[in-house]
This record gives structure tokens, sequence and C-alpha cells, in this order.
């Protein structure tokens, strides 16, 4: 399936197999919605290629991959011409990891006539990222590169319209660019960085490692071992920017036969030069190796550990996580009840549940205040909202009942996930929710999947309700009322309920809460300890 048609074709398929999917007033559960996850590349495919495949796959029910080496980012002294291309190959390795549809385009249906030629054409609409992010790094070299990422990224996610796609972490100035486009463009697309992938000599892969003979292959890991030596200086307690670019540049000087572009030291979402890391930064390097320009980054972190625990609701996320929390000092994050306490704004304002317009205004102009549980293990987060105090309203059935709903719109979760984020910024606590994992701290150290079958959930459920001095309902009802509460949560367009694929599965129908959180504890020892 090669041709622009084509995917306009699925495009429309899966547009329509959503439309039908969507619950009538008749059906007792919402069938899954589709997700769709993309995989831009400019083919000669490689392992860092497929870990990102991979990882697609396992997250979404259909998965698009286009092949396109795009002109409009290269210059013409670049290596357009040249540049590795090995399409029967990408084709085998495509069709080996799943994928379900392979989007070839050509540069004349994206670009229209003269569209092969390098550079952006005067006469074609462009994308220009913010001045800030083209100030450093690549693009001091590479001076109109970014436009032509940022407009092949928009024309893209534009004519797929996935729910996410997929970048890797070695082309860091791209992945920020793309994220605060998509960002500011309100494209609706979730970007999940992916970690990068190196060779056994910790050369990162990259496409245009095939230009390097051997000799060069060596050369080339002076690059990494540079920045892994600033890394270890780093976590040694070097947190000064004169500190680890000299440490980086001693390595670096050790094979005088590359040409180096650039070493720095930047913020990693904003790409600007930090004279220190406070909470987080990058080292980043390129050079010139032989015939081919290599890049490289390494992220510091400063911030303490995360631990993010997601699954169904019932599955005692919230007892486990103030557990985990207490058992090792951490500060826990109560998610779920800032969604529930706006869904009681919401409730309380006598909004239609369907009026999005109205709910975002709603949201935007509510403050959410937390008072964290101290001593006890069990002291529940007090929670305020516009200063009145919201604990126990939250936790009434009609706001169990609606909060999914509400949970599902997209300003909503995009409010919500900048403040959880913002309580995040320098780690130390434990958070749980539906989504914690794979959108609120993707990066967390530690990742839980808690779950547990529905009819243990219900009959949970049962003994809250009885504890609260609330009317008890059967657990025929309660199962009912949670396996469509599952359906809802899995099947949301924005940020559905999914294991991360980096997650520990825990299902608990057997295990005792003490049992449940000593496994997390030994987890977190195991992973950060490691």
């Amino acid at each position: 399936m090669r041709c622009l048609s084509t995917v306009l074709a699925l495009r429309r398929y899966l547009s329509l197999a959503r439309l039908s999917s969507l619950p009538s007033k008749a059906a007792p559960e919402a069938p899954k919605l589709p997700r769709i996850g993309f995989v831009p590349t400019m083919g000669c495919l490689h392992a860092g290629h497929l870990r990102l495949i991979e990882r697609a796959r396992s997250e979404n029910d259909y998965l698009i991959v286009s092949i396109f080496v795009n002109p409009t980012q290269f210059s013409p002294q670049e290596d357009l011409d040249r540049y590795p291309r090995d399409l029967a190959a990408d084709q085998a390795l495509c069709e080996a990891a799943g994928v379900d549809l392979l989007f070839l385009p050509n540069a004349r249906e994206l670009y229209g006539d003269g569209g092969e030629q390098p550079g952006l054409s005067p006469h074609f609409t462009q994308v220009i990222p913010p001045q800030s992010f083209l100030t450093g790094l690549c693009a001091e070299t590479r001076l109109t590169h970014f436009q032509g990422v940022a407009t092949i990224v928009v024309k893209l996610l534009s004519l797929i319209q996935p729910d996410r796609a997929y970048f890797g972490q070695k082309d860091a100035q791209q992945l920020a660019i793309i994220r605060r486009v998509v960002q500011d463009l309100n494209l609706g697309v979730e970007i999940i960085p992916c970690p990068i992938v190196r060779e056994a000599s910790g050369l990162a892969l990259s496409s245009r490692n095939r230009y390097l003979s051997a000799e060069e292959q060596r050369q080339a890991t002076v690059l990494s071992r540079a920045l892994f030596t600033a890394q270890e200086a780093f976590y040694r307690g070097k947190t000064d920017r004169q500190t680890l670019l000299a440490t980086a540049q001693q390595i670096l000087e050790t094979e005088p036969s590359l040409k180096f572009e650039y070493l720095d030291l930047v913020d990693p979402d904003t790409l600007a030069p930090l004279e220190k890391v406070e909470i987080k930064g990058m080292l980043a390097v390129a050079a010139q190796v032989g015939s081919a320009r290599l890049i490289d980054n390494v992220l510091l972190n400063a911030r303490q550990p995360i631990i993010a625990i997601d699954g169904p609701a019932g599955a005692g996320k919230s007892t486990v996580t103030q557990r985990v929390a207490k058992s090792l000092d951490l500060l826990y994050l109560d998610t779920g009840a800032m969604y529930r306490a706006v869904t009681w704004f919401v409730l309380n304002s006598k909004v239609p549940l369907t009026d999005e317009l109205t709910i975002a205004d709603l949201v935007a102009q509510c403050q959410i205040r937390f008072e964290f549980p101290k001593g006890e293990a069990f002291t529940p987060t007090r929670v305020w909202i516009n200063d009145r105090e919201v604990t126990e309203a939250i936790r009434s059935p009609e706001v169990t009942a609606h909060v999914s709903n509400i949970a599902a719109q997209s300003a909503v979760r995009e409010c919500l996930v900048r403040e959880q984020q913002r309580y995040g910024h320098k780690g130390g606590l434990v958070a749980e929710g539906r989504d914690t994992g794979t959108t609120v701290f993707p990066d967390a150290e530690l990742k839980i999947f808690l779950t547990a079958s529905p009819g243990e959930r219900a009959r949970r459920r049962q003994q809250d309700l009885q504890n609260l001095g609330q009317p008890c309902r059967s657990l025929e009802e309660l199962e009912a009322e949670i396996r469509r509460r599952d359906c809802l949560d899995s099947s949301r367009a924005i940020s559905p309920l999914i294991q991360a694929a980096d997650a520990f599965y825990l299902e608990t129908d057997r295990l005792t809460i003490d049992g449940v959180t000593e496994k997390i504890v030994r987890l977190y020892h195991q992973r950060i300890n490691r």
C-alpha cells in the first residue's frame, strides 16, 4: 500500500469505524474505539526504528509506518541524493513486525511540482517553529532543516490523524520541536518519545552509520564515551556547565581526526542553554565522522524517582499507592482525586455532560488544592476545589458514575495532566491513575499496572460502600458498572487505559494489600539500586 489515496481511504475507514462504534442509548457497553499508532521514518530501517515500531504495535489497534526521504529538510549541499535507501528490506521488516499499513508517498504527491528538490519552496506553506528552538545545536549549521521537519510532520499527522506518534530521543532537537509544534497547533496527537538504541559499542544507531568504515565506526564511539563519562560525573554531583562540558571534551579530544560541530548542555524541553542542571538537562554532541554527520545525546535527571501506578477502577490503587508512599517516604499524588474533583464541580454546576466547551471553560477556572497525608498511611488526601473542601463529596456514587466521561474530554485531561506534571517536576512521589505511566509520567523510574478481576473489584466496591454507610448495591450491578467503566476507560481516544510497555503487570485477586505493597517496594529497590 504505497499511495496517498490508500492512506486517505484507510483514514476514512477508521473514521467510520469510530463513528459506528459510538454507543447508542440502548447499548449496555460502549465498544472499544480503534487506536491508531504512527511511526514516521526516512527508511533504511534499523533496530532503533524497530523498537519504535514494536512499542507502537503493542499500544495501538492499527499501526501505520511511513517511509519518505523528505527533500525539504535537506539543503542543496547535504546528502539527499545518496541518503541510504533499502525499500525491499524495509518492507520485509515492517511486515514481520506486524505493521498494518506502510505509507510510501512521493514528493510530488506531498509538495506538488518541484517537490523533489532540496529545501522548501517559497511558494509552499511552511511550518516555522519558534525562533528559540532554532538558535542552537543542529540549527546553527542546518539553517532550514527544522522548518522542513516541522512541515512534513504536520502534513503526515494531518493526513493520517493518529492517536499517537513515536519518535526517537536520538533526534532530541527534532523531538522537542515536534512536541512544541503539536502543542501550539492543537493537533491532538500524543507524541511518544522513545529511548536511544545503541550498538554494543555504545554507538547510537543511525541510518547514516552505513556510511562508516570499520575504523570510522570505532572512532565514532568517542561520542557516546564522552557523553557517558560526563553523565557519570553528573551522578557524582557535578552539575555545572563548565565541569560537564570539560569532562566530555577531554574524551572527545582523544579522536582528533573527527570534526566536532558542537558540544552543549541544554534543557531537553526548551533547548535553552543551561549553566547548571537543577532538575534535568541534556548533553548533546554532533560531529563529522568520515562522510557521515552523527549526533548523540544523554539525559541528566536530578529529580527524585517517580513511581507510576495505573490500572482499572477498583483495583486497589489508592490504598496501595498510599502504603507504598508511606513505606518509601515519598509523596502520594492522588491523580484520580483531581478528576473526581472536576467531575463533582461540573455536576454541581448543572452543565450538560456533553457540553465540552462549557466544561472546558469551567475546568480552566478551577483551582484544585491538596493537603497531602502525613503520619498514618491511610489518611486520605484532603481535596479542595475553589476553596471548598470536597474530600468526601468526590467519592459519591454520582461522581463515580460520571468521572470516566469527564476524564475522557481532551480539555479536561490537558489541564489536569499539566497540573500533575507540575507536582512531579522534582519527583519523589508515587502517583496513581489511568494513564500515569503512559501520559503523565512516561519517564517514571518504576511503572506498575495494578489490576484485579471485575468480580473481585465489585466485591471490594461493595465493602467500601458499606464502610462509608452508603446504600448497598448488588454484586451483579456493581460488576456490570465496572465492566462498562473499563470499556470506556480503555476505549477513549485520548490517553486510554493501557499498560505501559515497560510497566510491571500485577494482578491482585489473591494478594493482600500488604503483599502487593511489599512487591512494589521490592521492585522499587531493585530498579533504583540496580
